[in-house]
């Protein structure tokens, strides 16, 4: 098991320990920004029963939308690894950016021209004020891992990205692995 100091680009994955939490149980978050004012996380693996065309009709896109976190769930928000077609796009690291011209995404998605490994949109965000995250990580609620999958972590399936880095981790973790998502189930 890897366990890094937070910084833009790295990977939280949620610690067994987080049960009963909607947004946080079994979530891999990608982390945005990172600085003393606080921290902004992208959900990876919790999809929703939504496409894009559900939030804006007019563009008739079949891409799924993901729950990104709990703050502002009222706004979307995308990370994608096409920064020469999107002006204002952001750098996180390894080729992933966050945002820019939502006028130029449009216009490619109204043309199909933009793939599900290129772009993935979220509906609100996760977010942590200063000092929060580090006081979840003392209380052993996250493990900070390397993105080793750059900017392919983008077209990443979801379905079992949490359980391939309990099985990754090892030791301890593997139990966890095959548990059900709530143990009082088993």
């Amino acid at each position: 098991m890897i366990s890094l100091k937070p910084t833009k680009g790295v990977l939280l994955v949620a610690e067994p320990s987080i049960i009963g939490d909607v947004s946080f149980n079994r979530s891999v978050v990608l982390l945005a920004e990172y600085n003393d004012e606080g921290s902004v996380g992208f959900i990876l693996n919790k999809p929703l029963e939504y496409t894009l065309k559900d939030f804006i009709p007019e563009i008739k896109s079949e891409l799924t939308v993901y729950n990104g976190g709990p703050v502002e769930q009222d706004n979307l928000y995308f990370i994608h690894k096409i920064p020469d077609l999107v002006p204002g796009s952001i750098e996180i690291s390894n080729g992933i950016y966050w945002g820019g011209d939502f006028a130029a995404i449009a216009d490619m998605l109204k043309n199909n021209e933009l793939k599900e490994d290129q772009i993935r949109f979220f509906l609100g965000y996760s977010g942590w004020e200063h000092e929060q995250l580090e006081q979840e990580l003392e209380l052993n609620s996250w493990v900070v891992t390397p993105n080793e999958y750059e900017n392919n972590i983008i077209g990443k399936s979801y379905f079992d990205f949490w359980k391939e880095k309990m099985i990754e981790f090892g030791g301890d973790y593997l139990i966890w692995s095959n548990a059900p998502e709530n143990p009082n189930y088993n």
